[in-house]
């Protein structure tokens, strides 16, 4: 997923109610299926589909060497990995090295799964004691005799290191389904610590009780009845039972698929159509040619073979119950089916080997699968070739109509699940915008895909009336709650945020990112311990929240505790050591304690990490001026209003820097400026009439001194009363 989360997620874990999942006492623990089925087992259990999801346990862990080219730098986000095994258990450390060389920001976590056969490659889970599973940032790669590696889409500087959370999206494909089947479609759920592990029988065949139950008793009718055999179902339903997980048009944001609302996450019901649980979306022209990791079923639809045959499926080819790698013989025999004439040519590797060759995938840069495409001459004349990463997030990769796969005209219902595939991933937005606000919208959750977009389109105040209008229709959505508190509190409204956000606690206790907004509104209105106690509780619910330890640090400054603030904020940075603003607070704590060297190291790596932040360099030449350093601060306090002209305190301090020169010219028109972006500000004030003064009008000074010494800072008022009196005294006596 799931950077951050991603708009889609949002949208679809929207769903308040809960979902109608296939009833839990429909299925049966899969191993009850070998009693009558022992061949067909013990051949399955050697599948890759079979071994996509484990514990990590020393019997299984046996390929990758823990000893030997286990560490690595990852030079991108200036990282070092090492993997470790021991007493039976595997782990994954990463660390940093600081300015004097020390390790800092270190992080361990033990592996507890792994998702993935490791035919291609391996992934690695962590779960958390709160019950989240995290995807790590290294996995484990076949190619080239097996070796370690950033994880799909980390190779940046910017990657989420431990805090990539598996979502219901990934288990769905990867796994039997778990116990808690209600969850909500796309959401961060918890899993209980007790999985099943690997894809079973039932996701083909369907819940299998009363199956057992009429095997057992030796009614063959009923239990051949109450099973799904895919091969009695139609061509459609058949093909279907594959395209649940090897259908997926793309793994870039766009969005590939949407499930439709009230439909639990594992909700498919095999052998009924797929798209009564959700809806697939492809590109627009221009980006059809795309070769995936998932992309088995999109390419094989491609194929001319697929397309004039009219009959093929995946089980043409492939044996569900075997390894894919025992199928050369069938792919052989379905090959003879139309060429029967051709195959004088053949080679060893059989038609697969040239027709079908396997390729580097554009998602997955360290695999290589089947191109699953089957052409007269391959597209590639090296497709082994090495390719490069590509990072897309949404709203700054594809830029175009979204359209429903297969191609096909809209019903009415679908109407509103392509208008919402517009706007979720931003791909084609302000269209999406106009198609939605044409509809109907009757229900919350499509009401508040309307309020998202507006908000991603920066029209908050339509935003915010639109999540309202979401909440009228559903007094306790949750998700339009977080988010309407969210864009207030941005929107700089704390006193109508905490009301809001107030209600999302009530209903959803269990929310860190409820309480973490909550907190942050509590502190803009003063309530710091009501901040203090909020942000508290959002890291205990989760403790790898590293937004909501940067907001504790900042509340903690402001309590005057710097010691906690600084554990805080290092505690930000070990979970996400590219947060530039946690290290630009950290460097303000460092500097509040007097420790002005270390201070101005924190600001240079923030300003390194977030060249683009004016608070980062506001940060940094606040630190340089403590340092005696006014040249430098300068040139800091320069980039700030580069980047942010209404930057009223760098203004200011530009301001002052010229009045120090007796540039009182300048030093006005930098006061003016930052007046003009905080009217009452008491240290600009000050700064206007003492520079107002100094050039000879004493009238337009004390207009301005007045107005400071009527400021609460005790010292500011103090500097403009004695202007004033210096002021009067200098007048002549008449």
């Amino acid at each position: 997923m799931p950077w951050a989360l991603l708009l889609s997620l949002l949208l679809l874990a929207s769903c308040r109610k809960a979902p109608t999942p296939p009833p839990t006492h429909a299925y049966v623990d899969a191993k009850l299926c070998a009693g009558c089925h022992a061949e067909i087992a013990k051949n399955y259990s050697r599948s890759g589909m079979a071994q996509a999801f484990y514990k990590a346990t020393p019997d299984r862990m046996q390929r990758e060497n823990w000893t030997k080219g286990n560490e690595f730098y990852h030079a991108p986000s200036e990282r070092y990995y090492r993997m470790s095994a021991r007493e039976g258990k595997y782990f994954l450390r990463r660390w940093q090295k600081g300015p004097a060389g020390a390790e800092e920001n270190v992080l361990e976590a033990e592996i507890h799964y792994v998702m993935g056969s490791g035919n291609a490659a391996r992934s690695y889970l962590h779960r958390t004691p709160q019950g989240r599973l995290a995807e790590l940032p290294v996995a484990w790669y076949a190619e080239k005799g097996g070796y370690f590696a950033m994880s799909p889409g980390y190779d940046r500087p910017d990657h989420q290191g431990f805090r990539r959370k598996i979502s219901t999206d990934c288990m769905f494909c990867h796994n039997a389904y778990p116990a808690n089947r209600d969850v909500t479609p796309a959401s961060e759920p918890l899993f209980a610590e007790k999985l099943p592990e690997g894809i079973d029988c039932q996701r083909c065949h369907g819940p299998g009780r009363a199956h057992v139950e009429a095997a057992t008793a030796n009614q063959k009718d009923a239990a051949r009845a109450a099973i799904v055999n895919p091969a009695r179902l139609s061509a459609d339903r058949s093909f279907e039972v594959c395209m649940q997980c090897h259908l997926e048009t793309t793994s870039l944001p766009l969005p590939n698929s949407l499930v439709r609302f009230g439909r639990g996450a594992f909700s498919y019901d095999v052998g009924k159509p797929l798209s009564d649980f959700l809806l697939h979306f492809d590109h627009g022209e221009g980006r059809k040619d795309k070769f995936e990791i998932v992309s088995s079923v999109y390419r094989l639809r491609q194929s001319a073979c697929f397309l004039k045959s009219g009959k093929m499926q995946c089980t043409t080819c492939h044996d569900a119950h075997r390894p894919a790698r025992e199928d050369m013989a069938r792919i052989q025999k379905a090959c003879q089916q139309c060429h029967s004439g051709s195959l004088q040519h053949a080679k060893g590797g059989g038609c697969a080997s040239c027709h079908m060759p396997k390729r580097r995938t554009e998602d997955v840069v360290h695999a290589s699968v089947t191109d699953h495409k089957i052409q007269r001459k391959p597209e590639l004349a090296k497709p082994m070739a090495e390719l490069k990463e590509r990072h897309e997030r949404p709203g700054d990769g594809y830029s175009g109509e979204v359209v429903l796969y297969p191609s096909r005209t809209a019903s009415g219902e679908e109407e509103l699940y392509l208008a919402l595939a517009q706007v979720v991933q931003r791909s084609n937005l302000k269209p999406g915008i106009a198609r939605l606000e044409k509809m109907p919208l009757k229900d919350a959750r499509s009401v508040f895909g309307l309020a998202q977009a507006y908000a991603v389109d920066g029209q908050h105040e339509k935003a915010v009336a639109t999540y309202r209008t979401a909440l009228a229709l559903d007094p306790q959505f949750v998700p339009a709650m977080r988010n309407l508190g969210e864009l207030l509190h941005a929107t700089g409204k704390p006193l109508e945020t905490v009301p809001v956000l107030e209600r999302a606690k009530t209903l959803a206790p269990e929310n860190a990112s409820v309480a973490m907004i909550l907190g942050q509104a509590y502190r803009d209105a003063g309530r710091l311990d009501d901040a203090l106690s909020s942000l508290r509780k959002a890291v205990e619910l989760d403790p790898d929240f590293a937004e909501a330890h940067n907001s504790l640090g900042l509340v903690l400054m402001e309590k005057n505790d710097t010691a906690g603030a600084m554990a805080a904020l290092r505690e930000a940075l070990r979970h996400r050591p590219d947060f530039a603003d946690a290290r630009s607070n950290l460097g303000n704590a460092f500097a509040v304690s007097g420790q002005l060297d270390e201070a101005i190291n924190q600001h240079k790596a923030a300003i390194r990490l977030a060249p683009d932040s004016a608070s980062a360099h506001f940060n940094y030449a606040a630190a340089l001026m403590g340092a005696q350093r006014f040249a430098d601060a300068e040139k800091e306090m320069e980039a700030t209003v580069r980047l942010r002209p209404n930057h009223a305190e760098a203004q200011e301090a530009l301001g002052s820097i010229a009045a120090s020169r007796g540039g009182w010219l300048i030093a006005i028109r930098r006061y003016e400026a930052a007046l003009k972006a905080k009217p009452n500000f008491d240290r600009a004030l000050l700064g206007m009439g003492s520079a107002l003064a100094a050039t000879g009008n004493g009238t337009g000074a004390r207009e301005y001194l007045r107005k400071a010494a009527a400021a609460g800072n005790a010292d500011v008022r103090r500097e403009a009363e004695e202007v004033l009196r210096m002021l009067s005294a200098s007048e002549p006596r008449r």
